[in-house]
């Protein structure tokens, strides 16, 4: 079979998004090599594609982190049975997703050891030991790490058993001081979601049966995949002072009083990956954002056996190295193939150059996102490269906009509501009475789940038992 057949093969082996979109997700990650699945169930193994993705998210969270007063730091693994049991809502709400650790070496343990699923009580007890005074307040932490949650059913990114994340753990004197961290730090993963990686969310607060384990609140950001349903991308959690008076957590205030701390904590993990997958892929594969693509312009050499090719394409590539990230692709396959195999990674941006664009001082680029091809003259290369990056960045975020307004519905009563979950895909927006006992109904229904709390209500009705409505809220399907 020829080369030019095999780049056709490339994309056919990638099921249509709209036949199968679980599928086309999985085809994806695996044809791009994002991923390998392990000998444990539900781990991945992260190739250097997918990790090269991962390693410019952390990059930019980590200097936006930084920028706001946070300090790095590195907490334990494990974490003995008794210092989870501090605070009852805590363990009640990981209890069966946590992993336990019973013998070390032979040697059955005297207390079990945890596997990290989240790192709050050990922030805790060193939060315990460490502050004293208001001077030592506030504490802005931040850890990288992989944490481990035995779920029952897993899928690459979106929900495996061990995955890497950021997890921010913050102390503060104030209600008031913690209150306005958990707001800015929703604000900096919509903002970086949005601005880094083109996707359009919402924000809003999780209600009372959504919200994290331990958690007086849980801010969410919210985005919707091509296919109408939605994925939880960041959540900020603002404790008050509960972790405090669990793990005694005071300190002397300005008047030598003894005050108890307020905390948060605040994370995004790799399932944001699947969420760039599922938000901007095509049927071709991969649409990466500009901003992490790991390879921004792909050099694809046209008869580069002919005298001056390579020799001008690594010139363009040095040049080009200032700006962007830049490869040339100096494989023996061939262009119909590099073609095909670059656009299924998702690379920005395809820069053609052969003997006659080298004769007329020109080269070709292509776009991923639209494949529309631009002929550019050398001279005015970089700008050209810096304008059209850009470009891809605005009509990505405008797709996925677009996505998102035509697939957000309102309810006004259960009859629309329902109507609504069985012949169409995407966001509800409908009144609720705040009963945790119609939000059950609701989902055990429909399968749609509260996805954020938008604004409270007053003279409304709640979609599904007509009381009195407190909150305005999004319901969808979920990944």
């Amino acid at each position: 079979m020829s080369n030019e057949k095999n780049s056709k093969k490339l994309v056919e082996e990638i099921t249509p998004r709209d036949t199968d979109f679980a599928q086309w997700y999985t085809d994806i990650v695996k044809k791009a090599e994002l991923m390998d699945y392990s000998s444990v169930r539900g781990c991945m193994i992260m190739e250097p594609y997918g990790y090269a993705i991962w390693e410019n998210i952390t990059k930019i969270l980590d200097q936006k982190f930084k920028e706001t007063g946070h300090e790095n730091i590195s907490m334990p693994m494990f974490i003995p049975e008794s210092l989870l049991q501090k605070e009852k809502d805590h363990i009640e709400g990981f209890a069966p997703e946590v992993a336990w650790v019973t013998h070390g070496g032979s040697q059955e343990l005297q207390e079990r050891l945890c596997v990290r699923p989240t790192s709050e009580t050990l922030f805790c007890e060193h939060y315990a030991k460490k502050i004293h005074s208001w001077r030592d307040l506030p504490k802005l932490y931040n850890q990288w790490c992989s944490v481990v949650r035995w779920e029952k059913t897993t899928r690459p990114f979106l929900r495996s058993v061990e995955f890497h994340w950021q997890e921010g753990h913050t102390v503060h004197a104030t209600e008031l001081e913690a209150m306005q961290e958990t707001q800015n730090m929703q604000k900096l993963y919509a903002d970086f979601c949005e601005k880094t990686l083109d996707m359009p969310v919402i924000q809003g607060q999780k209600t009372e049966s959504e919200k994290f384990a331990g958690a007086e609140f849980t801010y969410t950001v919210e985005a919707m995949m091509y296919d109408g349903k939605a994925l939880q991308s960041a959540t900020s959690h603002y404790f008050g002072d509960k972790f405090a008076r669990a793990f005694d957590i005071t300190f002397q205030d300005k008047n030598n009083n003894t005050q108890y701390a307020y905390q948060t904590s605040w994370g995004i993990s790799t399932r944001i990956i699947g969420g760039i997958i599922m938000t901007h892929g095509d049927d071709r594969g991969l649409v990466l954002p500009p901003d992490i693509a790991p390879v921004q312009v792909m050099i694809i050499p046209i008869a580069m056996h002919k005298a001056g090719v390579s020799e001008k394409s690594l010139e363009i590539q040095e040049k080009l190295n200032k700006i962007c990230r830049v490869k040339t692709d100096f494989t023996d396959k061939s262009p119909g193939w590099k073609f095909a195999e670059h656009e299924m990674r998702g690379v920005p941006i395809r820069l053609e150059i052969g003997p006659k664009d080298i004769e007329n001082n020109q080269c070709v680029l292509v776009r991923r996102d639209n494949f529309e091809k631009i002929t550019v003259n050398l001279d005015t290369l970089e700008e050209n490269i810096i304008k059209t990056l850009k470009e891809i960045k605005n009509n990505m975020y405008q797709k996925a906009l677009d996505n998102l307004n035509s697939k957000i519905y309102i309810a006004k009563n259960k009859q629309e509501f329902n109507d609504i979950t069985k012949n169409k895909t995407g966001f509800i927006k409908a009144h609720w009475c705040g009963s945790p006992e119609c939000e059950q109904e609701i989902k055990n229904n429909t399968n749609f789940t509260s996805r954020c709390i938008i604004k409270d209500t007053e003279n409304c009705t709640c979609v599904n038992c007509n009381k009195k409505s407190k909150h305005e809220v999004y319901w969808a399907k979920s990944y």
